[in-house]
């Protein structure tokens, strides 16, 4: 009988070893992904519009690679969101895409779009026919 009461807590320690072990590894993995507090994020959002297109394998390949390279050190990390539904059913989609951009400093942001801000728009065309708006925000969590 005692035999077999260690050999149980024996597996039941091995087992929730392992489980700690995992969730923990999630918890780092979660981690990754979340976004520092005090970052500073420029989205650029792309309206739907009836006759509106977008190339969304041209600006995830080509644009916001090119737009990416410009920012250096001061990226942090890019996103690219393709919209494909309204939060109200049966409603038109509000955006085609969604670009974002974290960054650690706003006026070194605006140093390095400024001088290329004519380079970037003129890339446009190349995938879309839709002006952008654009939101930069800080990120509070």
């Amino acid at each position: 009988m005692k035999t077999n009461l260690v050999f149980v807590l024996l597996v039941l320690g091995t087992y929730f070893s392992t489980f700690a072990q995992q969730t923990q590894a999630r918890k780092s993995e979660i981690k990754a992904d979340v976004v520092e507090k005090g970052l500073i994020k420029v989205s650029i959002f792309y309206p739907y519009a009836e006759g509106k297109t977008f190339d969304m394998d041209y600006y995830e390949k080509s644009h916001m690679p090119f737009v990416a390279g410009l920012l250096g050190s001061n990226l942090v990390r890019y996103t690219i969101e393709k919209g494909i539904a309204s939060g109200i059913p049966n409603t038109p989609l509000p955006f085609m895409a969604i670009g974002s951009f974290y960054v650690k400093s706003l006026p070194d942001y605006q140093a390095a779009i400024a001088p290329n801000r004519d380079a970037i728009r003129a890339d446009f065309p190349k995938y879309t026919n839709i002006t952008p708006t654009i939101l930069v925000s800080e990120v509070v969590r």
